[in-house]
């Protein structure tokens, strides 16, 4: 289990929707959902403030490794406030940490990290992270 953190432990925020399928028949958001919370808020903020082309670039993030705790119910109609970090910055990996928050709390309902290990398009081989987005990560680093 990583340490729960507050909403003051991540710089960068993104506002999610829930959907009415991510429901389960419980009444709360399906734990396979907060995964797509994860890559989302991520994903876009690579590629909004770091430079990521998901289309041609030359470099791709491949996610190796997943986790998530869960502390309170999140459900349909309700939004996420989606917080990002960076935990660790490696040559060709990035350990990231989300924190899924109800708009306003103070503490998570839900929090995960995964990493991403930076490859060639093409070959999939490692490869050095870009510059741009090694500064745009840095900004973002715990």
């Amino acid at each position: 289990m990583i340490e729960k953190r507050a909403r003051a432990a991540y710089p960068r925020f993104r506002t999610l929707p829930t959907r009415w399928a991510d429901n389960d028949i419980y009444g709360h958001i399906n734990n396979a959902a907060y995964y797509g919370f994860f890559d989302t808020a991520v994903n876009c903020f690579l590629i909004e403030e770091a430079g990521l082309d998901i289309h041609a670039g030359t470099v791709i993030g491949l996610v190796v490794e997943t986790g998530c705790n869960y502390f309170a119910p999140l459900a349909f109609p309700e939004t996420v406030e989606a917080g990002v970090r960076v935990a660790r910055l490696g040559n060709s990996s990035v350990s990231y940490e989300i924190g899924l928050f109800k708009p306003g709390e103070d503490q998570p309902a839900a929090q995960g990290h995964f990493v991403h290990v930076y490859v060639d398009r093409d070959t999939r081989r490692p490869v050095s992270l870009p510059d741009g987005m090694r500064a745009a990560l840095e900004a973002i680093t715990a």
